[in-house]
């Protein structure tokens, strides 16, 4: 376990190295390796334990009863996954936890962790701290996948995804984390018709793109 990359994660911040190793045994963490769409949680399971993506990434999948699927969200290197229904003991996982590519995450019990520490950690509550900022910020991020799908019109969709990509990423030129596929999925559209979307938008000027890079081009707002 790689003490000085978990430092400087989101669920680490402000915590030494080496209170991180201390940590690390207090939870129980444990590290698990997966090929690409392996699943590493499975819908109808409960959980007691969080992951946090140490290389790799992971895809949150719904399925519906009728053999369709949806994305829910990305997570990536350094981010965790699982916390909610961890919390809750006995919540089935209404969804799955499928692997991206080949990845390694640490597994840390939630229930150690939101517990006074037995050994009397002092950065401990530090850990407690930066969980619920995560959660909050989870909380934006799932209110933000409410605003991008909810306009009726597929260019709509993709102008306020990637708007927004644009704006956290802080230029217009980037990358995101889906395939053409997972990103129809994620904007809840078909893929023929999203990609049709954008070939038109391309020729229209408004962006370009290849594969999951993009550029947006600034046009007057009479020009769509």
């Amino acid at each position: 376990m790689n003490s000085l990359f978990l430092s400087q994660t989101p669920l680490f911040q402000g915590i030494q190295e080496k209170e991180v190793a201390h940590l690390l045994s207090c939870l129980s963490a444990r590290e698990e390796s997966y090929q690409k769409n392996d699943r590493i949680f499975s819908a109808g399971s409960s959980i007691h334990e969080i992951g946090l993506v140490e290389s790799g990434g992971v895809n949150i999948v719904v399925n519906f009863y009728w053999g369709d699927s949806s994305i829910f969200g990305h997570i990536g290197k350094g981010s965790i996954f699982g916390e909610n229904y961890a919390a809750i003991p006995g919540e089935p996982l209404l969804c799955d936890v499928v692997a991206t590519e080949e990845s390694q995450i640490l597994f840390l019990d939630l229930h150690k962790l939101l517990r006074s520490c037995q050994n009397s950690c002092s950065f401990h509550q530090r850990l407690i701290h930066n969980l619920l900022r995560i959660s909050g910020q989870k909380s934006l991020h799932l209110s933000r996948r409410m605003m991008h799908t909810a306009p009726k019109s597929i260019r709509d969709r993709v102008l306020s995804y990637l708007s927004e990509q644009a704006l956290v990423q802080g230029k217009a030129h980037f990358f995101i984390p889906f395939n053409r596929q997972q990103l129809a999925d994620y904007l809840n559209l078909d893929r023929s018709a999203l990609s049709k979307e954008l070939s038109k938008m391309e020729k229209e000027g408004l962006l370009r793109f290849r594969k999951n890079e993009f550029t947006l081009i600034q046009v007057p707002s009479d020009s769509f």
